[in-house]
C-alpha cells in the first residue's frame, strides 16, 4: 500500500482497489497502474511527487493504491 512507503522512497503503482470514481479521480491527478511516484511526506495526507508535480491525497484513498518499491 502507498501508505507503507516512507518519505524519499519511490514506488510503482501496480493496482488500485476501488471503483470507477476512485480510479477516475486518481487518473486525473496522473496516478494509474504503472505510474512511478516518490513519497515526500506520509504524515496525515500523503504527499507524493509524480512527473515533477506534487500532489496530496488522503490516507483512505492512499490505502487503496497497491505499490511495489523501485
Amino acid at each position: 500500500m502507498l501508505t507503507q512507503i516512507g518519505p524519499g522512497e519511490s514506488a510503482r503503482i501496480v493496482a488500485i482497489d476501488g471503483g470507477h470514481t476512485l480510479r477516475q479521480k486518481l487518473y486525473l491527478r496522473g496516478l494509474f497502474e504503472g505510474s512511478v511516484v516518490r513519497v515526500i511526506s506520509n504524515n496525515g495526507p500523503i504527499t507524493i511527487e509524480i512527473d515533477r508535480n506534487m500532489i496530496s491525497i488522503g490516507r483512505r484513498m492512499a490505502q487503496k493504491i497497491r505499490v511495489v518499491r523501485v
